[in-house]
């Protein structure tokens, strides 16, 4: 069952574009003045439109598949989850498909399935009390992903200002190769490898959700504003909208240093999730 769902929701990610980024796309081409930037917003929205007319992936990067497992502490697992999970990847590469992007870093070697050397990746969360399994499947290509960026801000720095400075930076020196209007996903906190983390997970919400810290939802407002006031705008060419939205994730930190790490969703902001209740029923969640 597990392989089936994972290949399904790789499917979709891959095709179907989120509602609320489309949304948040089409609320930007409504909004956008300069002529270049309102062409790159009007051929991204139908290259949506024709990916879902035709079934087909709508960029040719389908990235490295990676998913993010809430595992109820209930939920019994009978065989080898993980196992599960690489079967519907391989599936996907050879069926959807997707392309087969993971390689040996030195040898090259190319297995075509889209599995191997710890790939793809998996992080787990358990879930005290629950009984169900959800999955979310992130097909992210190289170009949002290598522009990752991780910053230490000193505990003597003011912190607001160090978080503004530090992702200003990472968008001005990314400019246009994370394919804008991009989401930003920004951690704050606890260790560096944890802040890259939370900040990817911060940029797969979604578009127009705040956070419910009063403080930091001032920030992602006060960061989108900055991002855009850069008139990187889509695809780089310049104009109003370089960000579709800012989000934030803070944990603990130590006390000498905070990690501040950047994380880029370009704008095919690819992402689907599916839960498997405790009696085998399957609930596809509207991206």
């Amino acid at each position: 069952m597990v392989s089936d769902v994972v290949f399904e929701l790789l499917r979709r990610a891959v095709i179907s574009i989120p509602r609320d980024v489309i949304r948040a796309l089409e609320d930007a081409y409504a909004r956008e003045k300069e002529y270049l930037a309102k062409s790159q917003l009007k051929v991204i929205l139908k290259n949506i439109e024709m990916a879902e007319e035709q079934g087909l992936p709508v960029c040719q990067d389908t990235g490295i598949p990676s998913f993010i497992i809430e595992l109820g502490s209930e939920v019994r697992v009978e065989g080898d989850l993980r196992r599960g999970i690489y079967r519907g990847v391989e599936r996907a590469t050879k069926e959807v498909p997707l392309r087969s992007n993971v390689i040996h870093p030195f040898t090259k070697e190319n297995p075509g399935t889209n599995v191997g050397w710890c790939l793809p990746y998996i992080y787990f969360e358990l879930k005290p009390g629950s009984g169900d399994l959800r999955i979310m499947a992130i097909p992210k290509g190289l170009g949002s992903e290598a522009k990752t960026a991780l910053y230490y801000v000193a505990s003597s720095e003011p912190i607001m200002e160090a978080v503004a400075f530090c992702v200003l930076d990472a968008v001005k020196e990314a400019s246009g190769e994370p394919c804008p209007p991009y989401i930003l996903g920004v951690g704050i906190g606890g260790t560096g490898e944890l802040a890259v983390l939370n900040s990817k997970k911060a940029s797969l919400k979604r578009v127009g959700l705040r956070n419910r810290d009063p403080i930091l939802e001032g920030l992602e407002l006060r960061l989108l504003e900055a991002v855009n006031k850069t008139g990187i705008g889509p695809m780089g060419l310049g104009g109003s909208t370089t960000a579709l939205d800012v989000h934030v994730e803070v944990c603990g930190s130590h006390t000498a240093a905070t990690p501040v790490a950047v994380s880029f969703q370009c704008w095919a902001a690819r992402r689907a999730e599916a839960v498997i209740k405790p009696e085998g029923d399957v609930e596809y969640l509207e991206p």
